[in-house]
């Protein structure tokens, strides 16, 4: 559930104040029933965590996995100009050099109505506008103009194209040239090719599902949360799993998740005896001894979501059980928190921009959490009541063709079912962000 927002204008946000917040919240909840907090990696943030760590020694500082990605992929993408990024940026000045070609070529087509409506004419798809700040904004652009290719291309060769006369004549055949360069689709594919994989990691990671225990299989995160959750998910123990590519080898038998898998127990468990006891379960479990040699047991870990199977085998280590109850629910990331920036804007808005921080931060509140229940309602993905929260001010219905400002580039890293709409669809959608 959503908890609450805080308005913090006005103050001084450094590591004292934050993690005051989080001790705050943490002792709201009940320190028992918190595993981690999650925060992108600025200094002040991770500082803060480390203070929390400090005071409640089982509660873990994790760094946001869709905030370190989106910054690698970022500095790929458009390398800040800093010395430290010199190298970066000799050799790949090249991709920014051809995602400011793409905008350039988006923008004139929606800045001049009559191109526009050539576009139209001859595309099914939508231009997007994403905002900077959006995770993976140049790919996802880039994923969009490889979609609609041949459309620009039967586009700018049309009859019409060259017929109509404006003043930026000259920039409509620089667009035109570039479209028909075939350098630059070419370069586009090699750019979306060498960074599918962060862009897939990013897609996984930015969901608010339990993904904690996958990370150190994208990633090698080295954080003990990380490595625990990752050593008690079945899976990583399978036959299966392990022949499936080569040098894998289970989670007891990597010496650098055991070390860090040691320490997380070390936290959980000051006690030396209380330690050996669950270090024993864990040989159970790892080992495929005892309870856990059944057939049943050691099939399932290859079928059954971690938790479940944890639900239906794990009785006899109760609890190992219980840790992984709660470590195999956890998110790895805090861009769930984040996307509540979008949502403060559909309350704050132009039209109501006087409204008081309380009632904004109770209308968020009411939002989110009415966004969470209705996700699991089968009506949020048909009716009049599709999709209802993605809309801004303007919404009414997805069927409309001016649906005010959505939310949907944002969404469609998380939400496979919207981004099948997005970047498929001939639904007439508004695609700013």
């Amino acid at each position: 559930m959503f908890l609450k927002a805080i308005n913090c204008e006005g103050e001084y946000k450094d590591k004292h104040f934050i993690s005051n917040m989080f001790i705050e919240s943490i002792r709201e909840i009940g320190p028992q029933n918190v595993v981690q907090v999650i925060t992108n990696n600025t200094s002040a943030c991770k500082a803060a965590g480390l203070l929390v760590e400090a005071k409640y020694r089982h509660i873990f500082w994790t760094p946001c996995v869709v905030h370190t990605l989106s910054l690698a992929l970022k500095n790929i993408c458009s390398p800040s100009a800093h010395p430290r990024y010199d190298d970066m940026i000799e050799q790949c000045g090249w991709i920014t050099k051809i995602s400011s070609n793409a905008l350039f070529i988006k923008n004139f087509i929606m800045n001049h109505s009559m191109r526009l409506a050539m576009f139209k004419d001859h595309s099914k798809l939508k231009l997007l506008s994403i905002a900077d700040t959006h995770f993976a904004s140049t790919i996802v652009t880039l994923k969009r103009f490889k979609q609609i290719k041949q459309d620009l291309e039967q586009m700018v060769i049309s009859e019409k194209w060259d017929v109509y006369k404006e003043e930026d004549v000259e920039k409509a055949r620089a667009v035109k040239k570039k479209v028909l360069d075939e350098y630059f689709w070419v370069d586009i594919d090699y750019i979306l090719n060498f960074t599918a994989p962060i862009y897939e990691m990013l897609r996984m990671a930015n969901t608010d599902t339990p993904c904690l225990h996958l990370v150190y299989e994208w990633t090698e995160s080295s954080t003990p949360l990380h490595c625990l959750a990752y050593s008690l998910n079945p899976r990583y123990y399978s036959n299966k799993w392990l022949k499936d590519a080569p040098g894998r080898v289970a989670p007891h038998q990597d010496f650098k998740i055991a070390k860090e898998r040691k320490k997380c127990l070390e936290r959980y468990f000051s006690n030396a005896e209380e330690r050996r006891s669950v270090n024993k379960e864990y040989a159970e479990f790892s080992l495929y001894s005892e309870d856990f040699s059944s057939g049943d047991s050691m099939k399932d870990r290859d079928f059954m979501a971690p938790r479940t199977w944890w639900a239906v085998h794990g009785a006899s280590t109760p609890t190992l059980q219980s840790i992984a109850l709660k470590l195999l629910g956890q998110p790895c990331s805090s861009s769930s928190c984040e996307r509540n920036w979008s949502t403060y804007n559909f309350m704050h808005s132009l039209r109501r921009n006087k409204i008081t921080p309380q009632r904004g931060e109770d209308l968020v509140y009411v939002h989110n959490n009415l966004r969470l229940l209705s996700r699991r309602s089968p009506t949020y993905n048909e009716g009049v009541s599709q999709l209802w929260d993605v809309g801004g001010d303007g919404f009414d219905s997805m069927d409309m063709e001016n649906v005010g400002i959505l939310e949907i580039a944002d969404l469609s890293l998380n939400e496979p079912e919207l981004e099948a709409v997005l970047f498929s669809s001939t639904d007439n959608l508004n695609d700013d962000v």
